[in-house]
């Protein structure tokens, strides 16, 4: 049943991707970048909305009141990366349209990467490391600026439950650059849909959102180490049974 449910989640995800991607490509022509960020939330809804019907995937939020007051109050999203969910999730959560950090390959990717490369985000070419994190910095700025709220996962790829990655500091640097503050996000998305894996499960996955953390007159590798210390500690407490 499981396996059948995750097939036509797949099949719901891929009928929808191609004229999804179309249209925002063609709408790319005369819409603004919050109008085209927008459009592309509706089509996350419509995955995280199939996920709880067909798959039994529910998303339980803490931490709301900890999000920033103000059109145009920074943040800078630091998220504990497990699974493609808290991908699509984030954005349908977050009352600010968010810009995603993310390597410029996946542009290329047909359809889905088409689309979201017509969108004001921020793609890196990671060969090109010093150049890469100032064109990080400089469309950080003007993005904080227009009220877009930068997320990065700081372990850098999905990691398997009850295990952390290597918590990198390119978003506090990126933080201590911009003045902007950090907010951790913790999420148990393995619960429900493991790394690389088809097949989804049903079950409860907790998303919890940290207190914003200044940034400014920080070490970025030390504002890291709360941050990876916050984050791993929520971990152990929402989703215990992974850490025995």
């Amino acid at each position: 049943m499981a396996f059948l449910r995750s097939a036509l989640h797949a099949l719901w995800m891929l009928v929808t991707v191609v004229p999804w991607a179309i249209w925002m490509v063609a709408a790319s022509l005369w819409a603004s970048g919050e109008e085209m960020y927008w459009k592309a939330v509706r089509w996350l809804r419509w995955q995280i909305g199939a996920a709880r019907l067909l798959c039994g995937i529910e998303v339980r939020v803490s931490g709301m009141e900890h999000l920033p007051d103000g059109k145009t109050s920074p943040a800078i999203l630091l998220v504990k990366h497990q699974s493609t969910l808290e991908t699509f999730l984030m954005p349908t959560l977050m009352p600010h349209p968010l810009a995603y950090v993310f390597k410029r390959e996946l542009i290329h990717i047909p359809f889905f990467g088409w689309a979201i490369g017509r969108m004001d985000m921020i793609h890196i070419d990671r060969r090109k490391r010093a150049e890469a994190f100032n064109r990080v910095v400089a469309q950080g700025k003007r993005l904080l600026a227009q009220g877009v709220w930068i997320i990065m996962f700081p372990e850098g790829t999905r990691i398997p439950r009850g295990q952390k990655g290597t918590y990198k500091t390119g978003g506090t640097r990126l933080a201590v650059a911009t003045g902007a503050p950090v907010i951790p996000v913790a999420v148990s998305s393995a619960k429900v849909w493991p790394r690389k894996a088809f097949i989804k499960r049903p079950g409860l996955v907790d998303v919890v959102i940290g207190r914003p953390i200044p940034s400014e007159g920080r070490d970025p590798e030390e504002l890291m180490r709360e941050v990876e210390a916050w984050i791993e500690g929520e971990m152990r407490r929402i989703d215990p049974d992974a850490y025995r």
